[in-house]
């Protein structure tokens, strides 16, 4: 799985801040910044703390994209079940 943070990278130019600004006006460690800058995930509760002070939706902020892997075991997967939903 791979987490890209483009968005708010953008966000944060358009908005003029830095990262520490970020960091510092909502409490971010500087180690869940550095999980972000290497696209890693982090807690729902830091892109609310994100959202609310830049006014702005995860779908700003985040973006996830798959690993040819992960695509290639999606199609496996869903092949069986042409709804997409497994039986129970």
């Amino acid at each position: 799985m791979a987490i890209s943070y483009n968005g708010l990278w953008k966000l944060l130019i358009d908005k003029g801040m830095k990262k520490g600004d970020l960091c510092k006006s909502i409490g971010l460690s500087s180690s869940t910044m550095a999980k972000m800058t290497n696209g890693e995930s982090v807690n729902l509760s830091v892109l609310e703390r994100i959202c609310e002070k830049l006014d702005c939706d995860f779908v700003d902020l985040v973006n996830y994209k798959r690993t040819q892997e992960e695509r290639s075991s999606a199609r496996w997967s869903n092949s069986h079940f042409p709804s997409g939903n497994k039986e129970d």
